[in-house]
């Protein structure tokens, strides 16, 4: 389950398949996608520590797409490597945290009322750590060999989240837009934190347990795991 609709996905990627054909032609890495993605996306988290919302909103909706790109092109052009997995997956991280972190610093610095900045740099808090579990529950059930995508808060839907409403109305009255939307997706990102967990828990429970290893009898046990010289 998704927040934006099967219908938005698949209109999206049509719209991107005659740019990743392009690009292709092209021969433009995903790596060098990967970058100018994360460059857009730093840039956002310092716009809206300056304050300057609606240009966030802007980059950061750029930078998403961008982020759908470069996956989109490494499997076209067959190009798909180990480094571009682990190079897109930290740079996510690292947008991210800067974006986040604008975000902290705009509530800090009068973007809100003073007795909703405590609760400001709360939730901007949640939402940077919640987001990273998410990423991490993936990676984690991805390094077991189970996939899981699953959850309604995936990093497309935080991204749009907060990039579109911040592109079209700003921060809201005294900022209290933004507040309300960094703390909608923190509580998402949760809820998608326990829905991946729940997730694996029940794909693990529906593989069968190894068996257990017979029990070695004690007295041969102190000889075992030791070399010639009993280390």
């Amino acid at each position: 389950m998704s927040l934006i609709p099967s219908p938005v996905r698949r209109g999206v990627e049509a719209l991107l398949a005659p740019i990743v054909d392009r690009l292709i032609a092209l021969d433009i890495s995903p790596n060098a996608i990967t970058t100018v993605g994360t460059g857009l996306l730093v840039l956002a988290g310092v716009a809206f520590g300056a304050g300057w919302i609606r240009t966030g909103g802007a980059l950061l909706l750029a930078s998403g797409g961008f982020d759908m790109l470069d996956g989109r092109v490494a499997r076209g052009a067959g190009g798909t490597t180990k480094f571009g997995a682990f190079y897109d997956s930290t740079l996510d991280r690292v947008g991210e945290w800067v974006l986040f972190t604008g975000i902290l610093v705009y509530f800090v610095t009068g973007g809100v009322p003073p007795e909703w900045r405590i609760p400001g740099v709360v939730l901007a808090v949640s939402a940077l750590a919640c987001g990273l579990i998410v990423s991490y529950a993936r990676a984690r059930a991805e390094g077991l060999g189970l996939e899981c995508k699953v959850g309604i808060a995936q990093r497309a839907e935080r991204i749009v989240g907060i990039g579109a409403p911040s592109l079209l109305f700003g921060a809201g009255p005294d900022g209290m837009l933004l507040f309300i939307i960094v703390g909608v997706l923190a509580a998402i990102a949760l809820i998608t934190v326990f829905q991946r967990i729940a997730h694996v828990y029940h794909a693990t429970r529906a593989t069968p347990r190894t068996t257990q290893a017979r029990r070695v009898p004690t007295d041969f046990a102190p000889y075992l795991g030791k070399g010639p010289n009993g280390e």
